[in-house]
């Protein structure tokens, strides 16, 4: 929905000016993990190169259900993982094996193509295990989504943080606040995980010329407008913006970065410019001539296959 469509205890005249519109996440089920798919939706199709935002549970696992997604491929994007609680393992065609926990980032460049697994590691799997966080995708320029795959692992030593006045801020990609991660991107990308004590505010960036914000828990305001967790607040480019968190505190999402350049096409896990790029892929995955991770079990079938 618009903001114009927002209930009235959301946005009042002044207030609504920051908000351009507001995304509700549609809930579904992945075996034992219940995700919130916030991107794409029809009426916005992207955020700067953000193309795909999911959040991943929290999910407390039970019954010897764990995270299990078998291998599956991608092509014209880079995935970027981010936990807030437990722990998963990435493994990929390219010989990649890495636990990825809290604070810490995957980034694996799709390319012309890969196939990666995810699961949840041994030292996981018990019952009561928690998991958390946000799987996002990124679309890669066009000149460049046809590139040769990689995979990038930064320790949490490496993420900057702004960390004073009751704010704490994980800098994931991008610049802002006086800081640069050191994840490297094909474009301007803007990537943060904040948390603010009860009252506190954070003036967001304002060079970023797409943003928005998603909500992961607290109540808080984008200058005067009031929001709650579970919802995706797109931001108008150019608006100076600031958060103030409300009397519980917040924690939320920043995304954003350089506008794409030119529509994009998206089918299960395959993103182009290029329908007939996509339908390639999709042959290519049914006909068995993506590569295979040495170890893993069955792949995902295509949808429908």
């Amino acid at each position: 929905m618009s903001h114009h469509d927002a209930p009235e205890a959301l946005c009042r005249g002044e207030d609504c000016r920051p908000v351009d519109l507001v995304i509700e996440p549609r809930s579904r089920h992945i075996g034992a993990f219940e995700v919130r798919r916030v991107l794409p939706v029809a009426q916005r199709r992207s955020v700067g190169p953000f193309v795909f935002f999911d959040q991943m549970g929290p999910t407390v696992f039970r019954n010897g259900q764990f995270l299990d997604v078998g291998p599956h491929p991608h092509i014209g994007l880079s995935t970027i993982t981010w936990l807030t609680e437990g722990e998963i393992v990435h493994r990929d065609n390219l010989g990649s094996v890495q636990t990825i926990r809290p604070g810490e980032v995957n980034w694996m460049t799709a390319g012309a193509g890969v196939v990666h697994s995810e699961r949840s590691p041994d030292s996981e799997r018990r019952n009561g295990a928690r998991v958390a966080g946000i799987q996002a995708w990124i679309a890669l320029p066009e000149t460049e989504q046809d590139c040769e795959p990689s995979f990038q692992h930064y320790p949490s030593t490496e993420i900057p943080w702004l960390i004073g006045d009751g704010v704490r801020a994980a800098l994931i990609v991008g610049r802002a606040w006086g800081m640069e991660s050191p994840v490297v991107t094909p474009a301007d990308t803007l990537y943060a995980d904040i948390a603010l004590t009860p009252g506190t505010a954070l003036e967001l960036p304002e060079d970023t010329p797409e943003r928005a914000v998603y909500g992961l828990a607290g109540d808080f305001r984008l200058n005067g407008a009031q929001f709650g967790p579970n919802l995706m607040t797109v931001l108008t480019p150019g608006t100076a913006v600031t958060i103030h968190a409300g009397p519980e505190g917040a924690r939320l999402m920043l995304c954003g970065g350089e506008p794409l350049d030119g529509p994009r096409h998206m089918y299960w896990n395959f993103v182009s410019t290029s329908k007939d790029r996509i339908e390639a892929a999709k042959r290519d995955w049914t006909e068995g001539r993506f590569a295979s991770i040495p170890g893993e079990g069955p792949v995902i079938p295509l949808p429908g296959h």
